[in-house]
């Protein structure tokens, strides 16, 4: 299935980027200081499951050696987002550019009249006025979830928030060595079944997609939902996708370092990991630790935020 269907994007500029040059504020002290330090080491990236995707590039499996690093037990929120918005008057991209991508089951009727079908993937619109202040377009609001991920934020955000709090965004391999929490080669941070004990141990679209969905969450869960995997970050598999620091390549990491990998050194969009709550089976199973996805930069959605590390 396309990717647009996990997530929808902005057309790409026809170039490839290699460097942001969105303004953003300058460093200042670091404001997560709770971060999870993990000691790196030696892991197994990437898998070779029957149930993957290969042209996405989630094979081959190899062994991966990654020094210490800190990183966020939980996405930023939108409580922590409005910090940095109030403090630094960023404006998003998705402000700059008038709308973002809403799931249409979320919208009012007159925000769903506005709103144009994104044609690879229907059940996506394009919803002016849409930002992660009104995640559903106008007259949607936060704040109800404070304690939610923020949404609706590009790459290019992503990076302007760790450049004022003093942090970073993961790599794609610091991101699946956390999300693991420990486990080798397992197809979920607690095992290998999606529902030990008929249990969802994650914030994924359950029912038929996209009509029915009868999960405990519509739409996005707080930030600190459900159990934390084994090195105490929460929700590293569905709820929202999260931005690594990484350009997208299907195929560099084939034959790319093994010491401390950071990607392909240019492309035209960067990688996503972790699905988010509008996955499902039937469609996207991307929310394994293993799985991979991608969007261009300036690209935001109902269910694109990002975890911090350092």
């Amino acid at each position: 299935m396309d990717k647009s269907c996990c997530t929808p994007g902005r057309e790409p500029a026809g170039i490839p980027l290699t460097l942001d040059q969105r303004h953003a504020p300058r460093p200042a002290e670091p404001r997560h200081k709770r971060m999870v330090r993990l000691p790196g080491g030696s892991f197994l990236m990437g898998t070779e499951d029957e149930v993957g995707y290969r042209a996405d590039g989630e094979g081959p499996v190899r062994e991966i050696e990654l020094r210490p690093f800190r990183i966020e037990t939980t996405t930023v929120t939108n409580a922590q987002f409005a910090t940095f918005a109030k403090a630094t008057g960023y404006v998003t991209e998705a402000e700059d550019f008038g709308f973002s991508f809403v799931f249409e089951g979320f919208l009012s009727p007159n925000n769903a009249r506005l709103s144009q079908v994104v044609p690879a993937a229907p059940w996506w619109r394009s919803v002016p006025g849409a930002f992660w202040r009104r995640p559903e377009g106008p007259g949607s609001s936060i704040t109800s979830r404070q304690n939610h991920p923020v949404v609706h934020v590009s790459w290019n955000d992503a990076q302007a928030y760790c450049r004022w709090s003093g942090t970073r965004l993961p790599t794609e391999a610091e991101w699946e060595f956390a999300a693991r929490g420990g486990l080798e080669q397992r197809r979920y941070p607690w095992g290998d079944e999606l529902t030990p004990g008929g249990r969802h141990l994650c914030n994924v679209w359950q029912g038929d997609f996209p009509t029915l969905n009868t999960g405990a969450h519509q739409g996005t869960a707080s930030a600190k939902s459900y159990r934390p995997n084994g090195y105490g970050l929460y929700n590293v598999v569905g709820n929202v996708w999260e931005w690594c620091a990484d350009w997208f390549s299907a195929g560099f990491h084939r034959t790319g370092p093994r010491e401390n990998p950071s990607g392909p050194p240019e492309g035209t969009a960067r990688v996503m990991r972790g699905g988010s709550h509008m996955c499902h089976e039937s469609y996207c199973n991307r929310y394994r630790v293993a799985a991979r996805s991608s969007n261009t930069p300036d690209s935001s959605a109902g269910n694109i935020g990002f975890r911090v590390a350092g």
